[in-house]
């Protein structure tokens, strides 16, 4: 194996699109609104619209014009967005009933492989979230989709919503870890570019369809990422076993490493 990667002793995961499957999850609860209140709503196109969003709502909090908001809060101002654009006036509905929708988020699906690679990782290395969304959404999240993740580093914890440099770096140091020693395994060439960038170890796991059929964007790697991976299982066979990593850190404080 290469010794870059016997290095590693945290797997990170984006989760959006690369553990679960947002554009199902949303679709099914848009849906479910939309029966309940008479309305008439595509989940799917309505999905991919609050989606869409997502990006440009980050970006004031990245640039400093905007103090740092949790996910959540950016998603709620997003649906309401969309909700107009749909034609249908959001505040005609009870709180309660918008946070039901916004909390879609919450609930997504995981992908097939994505419970069995996970604990097939976690018995060597330790796994987790680096992800945009915050930590009552990650939390939740994997409760919803049985994630056995060890850690979450959420954006309210490292205050950077990725790319920023500081979202991955912080990210090795509340692990206690040098940025090589930290993995991020994500389905967006983007994301690991900037990981990279910041020191971090990439592996590309392969979502061809996160946005549906025809996605053309981050269908396959576009660079040298040091593992490229179908899907979680494989990624958990290409780490491979390695001794826990409680070792190594007795080893390097006795000066054998």
């Amino acid at each position: 194996m290469d010794g870059r990667i016997q290095q590693v002793e945290a797997v990170l995961f984006d989760t959006f699109g690369t553990v679960v499957d947002w554009r199902t999850g949303v679709a099914v609860a848009v849906d479910d609104f939309a029966a309940r209140h008479g309305l008439t709503l595509d989940g799917t196109a309505f999905a991919m619209r609050w989606r869409e969003l997502y990006q440009p709502a980050m970006e004031p909090v990245r640039s400093g014009q905007r103090g740092f908001v949790p996910l959540d809060v950016l998603h709620a101002e997003n649906l309401r967005t969309v909700l107009g654009e749909h034609g249908v006036d959001p505040t005609a509905f009870d709180e309660t009933e918008l946070r039901w929708l916004n909390e879609a988020w919450h609930r997504l699906p995981a992908w097939a492989d994505s419970v069995p690679g996970l604990e097939q990782l976690t018995k060597s290395v330790t796994t987790g979230a680096l992800s945009n969304g915050n930590l009552a959404l990650l939390s939740r999240l994997a409760k919803h989709a049985g994630l056995p993740w060890d850690v979450i580093v959420a954006s309210d914890i490292t205050r950077a919503y990725k790319p920023q440099r500081q979202a991955y770096e912080r990210a090795a140091a509340f692990l206690g870890l040098r940025p090589e020693q930290v993995m991020l395994a994500a389905a967006h060439n983007d994301d690991l570019r900037a990981a990279r960038d910041a020191g971090l170890r990439t592996a590309f796991v392969a979502r061809p369809t996160e946005y549906g059929p025809t996605q053309t964007k981050d269908v396959a790697p576009d660079a040298d990422w040091d593992l490229v991976a179908a899907d979680l299982v494989q990624l958990a066979t290409l780490v491979g076993d390695r001794p826990w990593a409680a070792d190594r850190h007795l080893a390097s404080f006795s000066g054998r490493e």
